[in-house]
């Protein structure tokens, strides 16, 4: 078993690789003058099971870019095996056509790593669960909501919890959160402008919230906009406090002074993207991923099973 990084997310690639005992290949890793990326590994790989990191983060092109590169040194270099590690999957949004001319752009990513060598897909928490279906070989799907749960459920009674949902699309997800917590659930309904994005025009709460302590749940949160807006949504009728959770920290933009100004409590996050110094701010709180994501690979290495290692936690 090798293990490989990018250099998009060093930091939770050397987590992973602690978590299984082992160290990173050596890898060089260069930008040419006109943004070419060139890479080479330091090490044999020659009929190895080779495990490639790389978390598909800003600037989000260049990650990917760089990720298949990684896969096609791999495969030219006689690699047995190559397990693509993304613990956040790019262009995962972009994963059906809402009008005419648009691109399904989560299956052309899934398309170019297929193309480029790897045999094996290991993602976290995917916008939607059809992407599996976009690759054609095995994808194993993990999950982050029993390590986001369960620090929730440390720091609050969940006799005074409410499980909030979003937006509709996310109901199921926060079906498990209250299975997992024992609390009930609520669901805050927006209306979107469809010809703006990230442009929410009104909120509506299905559920009781009052004098509760509600948490929000997404799967990822990238401007900030909308769970700030949901979040005051839940404190007009009259929620005691607002907990948000959600697995990927995108925080592009202006959503370091949205998450700073808003009156939710604590954003809870996993590290499966740099959240740099947390935002500088008290209230964002950063949990680790790493052991979740090395079980699992240890388990693919090892032909064992993944879905009893997700059953377990």
């Amino acid at each position: 078993m090798l293990l490989f990084s990018g250099r998009a997310h060093p930091a939770l690639a050397r987590a992973i690789a602690a978590e299984l005992g082992t160290e990173l290949v050596p890898t060089k890793a260069i930008d040419f003058a006109n943004g070419e990326i060139y890479i080479r590994y330091h090490a044999s790989v020659r009929g190895a099971d080779c495990f490639v990191i790389q978390s598909h983060t800003a600037p989000v092109n260049k990650s990917i870019m760089e990720h298949l590169i990684m896969v096609d040194a791999l495969k030219r270099a006689s690699a047995r095996s190559i397990t693509v590690i993304l613990p956040f999957y790019g262009y995962a949004r972009q994963d059906r056509k809402h009008s005419g001319r648009e691109p399904i752009s989560a299956r052309l990513v899934a398309d170019l790593l297929k193309t480029a060598g790897a045999d094996r897909i290991l993602t976290v928490d995917l916008h939607a669960d059809q992407i599996q279906g976009f690759f054609d070989g095995p994808v194993d799907h993990l999950f982050a909501m029993p390590v986001l749960a369960d620090h929730i459920a440390s720091r609050v009674d969940p006799a005074d919890l409410t499980v909030v949902s979003p937006d509709a699309g996310r109901v199921r997800v926060a079906d498990g959160w209250c299975d997992r917590l024992g609390a009930p659930l609520a669901i805050v309904h927006k209306r979107r402008d469809k010809d703006v994005a990230h442009q929410v025009t009104a909120h509506e709460v299905v559920g009781e919230v009052r004098d509760r302590v509600c948490v929000l749940v997404d799967d990822m949160i990238d401007t900030g906009g909308t769970i700030c807006a949901a979040a005051d949504a839940l404190f007009a009728q009259g929620a005691r406090d607002v907990i948000v959770a959600a697995t990927h920290g995108v925080l592009s933009g202006p959503a370091a002074d949205r998450l700073k100004n808003s009156r939710v409590s604590e954003f809870v996050f996993t590290d499966t993207l740099p959240v740099p110094g947390a935002l500088g701010l008290d209230k964002v709180t950063v949990l680790s991923i790493a052991p979740l994501i090395a079980g699992a690979s240890r388990e693919v290495f090892e032909n064992g099973s993944v879905t009893r290692l997700l059953r377990s936690r």
